[in-house]
């Protein structure tokens, strides 16, 4: 029996999904849980697993194609059963011609060179014909190039490399069609940058040169910016949703309060200085005193329900990640029974691999309140949206050193401003700012938060 592959909605906000590449090709033997395809969701990029045996008999959508949820991308079934009734309603259902039965797309690796035999391509007209000159030697290709230019790598693989000023064209890909991983890049940069031959040509009876003459160079020019429109990603078009859902029909208000950092720093480092595994970061403490301040306010732990509110039986916080092209929550679960070690060290790993898109649907969806800190990008204060249905989120700004007043005197103390954004249907302003009291308590007498 035929088994469609389908794109299958693997978010609850997930409307449409990008083919990024197929693991197999047309006429490949399949087994029933065989990896088949990678897709780009709205929150990371997927594997396809096939849900029945046999053999891929066509290929839908080719890679780098978007494609609405439950849009057939592939089929399988045995060599000689008949598929025609398959692709030709999928055709009709996405509104467009009905698809042969035969091998017409061609799976994402590299193509063979042609031939030197055979009828030559037409020449193009008014091209001069080329001088003869001087053919280097042959070099052997070290990276996969996919037909528009661009080096076949997967997204982690691109980062890394960019961090790292690496060009993805000195990379040997082993991957899927010579594809570029993770471990490739890490391969090479543990190489060190290739070696550089640095050849002199000298022109016969060159002129002797003459005497030094100081000229005033002209300053470089900045570079010309690129006008383009670029596709947005799966990433970017659900985020674009998301806040067009919130910030129209949540009421939002605003409070912020600026925070005595002092205490809790000299208790970082402490902790810091009696760990031998691992570190405590300064986001582990705002996750701390959040999680603390959601379990004795629980009114500000609630969503909206269609006239109805919430209260949620745990302190599930998101965590905003930026990423290339957007960003994710991954969600750090019942986070106010949990001590300050284990906090970190789950945060950790959930960053980490929401970094690397390897989240899985259930990491990064439910979460009751939200923190966005991005003090390290050297920013005062901002204001976040909330993401719905949770009832607030928490804007983390940078901590500086600046003059203040204590008991009559100026003194120079560690200050952070933190702007918390409410949803005014559940959140009052009153209940709110109790809220921000106790994260700003817990955070200038951090002892009260591991008693």
């Amino acid at each position: 029996m035929a088994t469609k592959v389908v794109m299958a909605q693997l978010s609850p906000t997930m409307e449409e999904g990008k083919l990024i590449e197929w693991r197999v090709a047309e006429g490949d033997a399949i087994a029933q849980g065989d990896i088949v395809a990678e897709i780009e969701t709205d929150k990371a990029n997927m594997e396809v697993e096939a849900l029945g045996g046999g053999v891929l008999r066509k290929i839908v959508v080719v890679a780098g194609q978007t494609v609405p949820v439950g849009a057939l991308i592939g089929v399988i079934a045995e060599p000689d059963e008949a598929i025609d009734e398959i692709i030709a309603k999928a055709a009709a259902e996405a509104g467009a011609a009905p698809m042969p039965d035969a091998p017409a797309q061609v799976p994402p690796v590299v193509s063979q060179p042609e031939p030197t035999s055979g009828p030559a391509a037409p020449a193009t007209p008014a091209t001069p014909e080329p001088q003869p000159v001087a053919t280097p030697e042959p070099v052997a290709a070290t990276a996969v190039v996919e037909t528009e230019g661009r080096v076949k790598a997967s997204p982690v693989a691109r980062r890394m490399a960019a961090e790292n000023g690496l060009s993805l064209g000195t990379v040997t890909g082993s991957g899927p069609g010579g594809r570029i991983v993770k471990v490739d890049v890490e391969t090479a940069l543990a190489a060190g940058p290739p070696a550089t031959e640095t050849v002199t040509q000298t022109s016969p009876a060159a002129p002797a040169p003459s005497a030094p003459v100081a000229v005033s160079e002209p300053p470089l020019a900045p570079p010309r910016l690129e006008a383009r429109v670029e596709e947005a990603s799966q990433m970017r078009k659900a985020i674009a949703r998301r806040l067009v859902q919130s910030i129209g029909p949540v009421p939002h208000f605003f409070l912020t309060s600026e925070i005595d950092m002092g205490r809790a720093l000299e208790m970082r480092a402490d902790i810091n200085a009696r760990m031998t595994d691992g570190k405590i970061g300064v986001n582990d403490l705002l996750l701390k005193a959040t999680a603390e301040a959601l379990t004795r306010h629980p009114s500000v732990n609630t969503s909206w329900e269609d006239g109805s509110v919430r209260y949620h039986g745990s302190a599930d916080i998101g965590i905003a990640v930026a990423l290339d092209g957007g960003l994710i929550t991954p969600v750090l679960r019942d986070a106010g029974r949990k001590g300050l070690r284990q906090i970190s060290v789950e945060a950790r790993d959930l960053i980490g691999r929401a970094r690397d898109r390897k989240l899985g649907p259930e990491e990064y969806q439910g979460a009751t309140f939200s923190v966005s800190n991005l003090g390290m990008f050297e920013i005062d204060d901002f204001t976040a949206i909330i993401n719905p249905p949770e009832s607030g989120i928490l804007a983390i700004g940078r901590t500086v050193e600046k003059p203040v007043v204590v008991d009559g005197e100026i003194v120079v103390r560690k200050r952070m401003r933190v702007t918390m954004s409410c949803d005014h249907r559940v959140v009052d302003g009153a209940s709110g700012a109790a809220f921000l009291g106790t994260f700003k308590a817990m955070l200038e007498n951090p002892l009260e938060m591991i008693l």
